[in-house]
């Protein structure tokens, strides 16, 4: 599929890298500054795509045109609120008694881009917390940091795998990335740049 392109992606997340790699698609990683504020009128899927557009934009100017760029932004959506990456402990420990006991959703915005063309879509993923005491979410918080994750969690770490006890949708979108869903998308990408240069 990506025989006549680079592919690149956008991320420092080692989370992002991880599955790119399990999807056995070669890739570089390229690494930009973004300020990820967006208009605040935004919600949900809009705020993920978005800021994924945003990082985009960030490195667009060095696309070649035998290169592809991945980039991606995950939102935690609780009652009508992003849960964005907790600013200190204490942070951390409020947002995760706000998902106790409680469905929210995860939002994963990603842009394709390539100098002919651009394109952005999103992957919705609801999921379903058991009840969180003060010592657990006390013993993940100091023991795994989880300071650079949407909603102060990892899906893939301790808590996710003891307490998510329902998905609806995506695992992987969870965990940083729709996989299933940016193949399909890539390869209908692919095809669309190669109609135009045709």
């Amino acid at each position: 599929m990506l025989k006549d392109y680079q592919l690149l992606l956008g991320s420092a997340s080692p989370r992002r890298h991880e599955l790119i790699y399990l999807m056995n698609l070669p890739y570089r990683i390229v690494k930009m500054r973004v300020d990820e504020s967006y208009p605040l009128h935004l919600k949900g899927a809009d705020i993920a795509e978005y800021l994924s557009r945003k990082k985009s934009m960030a490195y667009f100017k060095n696309l070649t045109d035998k290169e592809i760029l991945v980039t991606a932004d995950t939102i935690v959506w609780h009652k009508d609120e992003a849960l964005e990456k907790p600013e200190s402990r204490q942070n951390a420990i409020e947002m995760l008694h706000r998902l106790s006991n409680d469905w929210h959703q995860v939002f994963t915005g990603v842009t394709l881009a390539h100098l002919s063309l651009q394109t952005t879509f999103s992957v919705c993923t609801e999921v379903y917390f058991e009840t969180l005491t003060d010592e657990e979410i006390e013993f993940y918080v100091d023991d795994y940091r989880p300071f650079d994750k949407a909603g102060a969690y990892g899906m893939q770490e301790w808590l996710g795998v003891v307490k998510v006890s329902k998905i609806k949708g995506s695992y992987t979108n969870v965990v940083g990335l729709p996989t299933a869903e940016l193949y399909i998308q890539l390869r209908n990408f692919i095809r669309s740049i190669d109609s135009e240069n045709d």
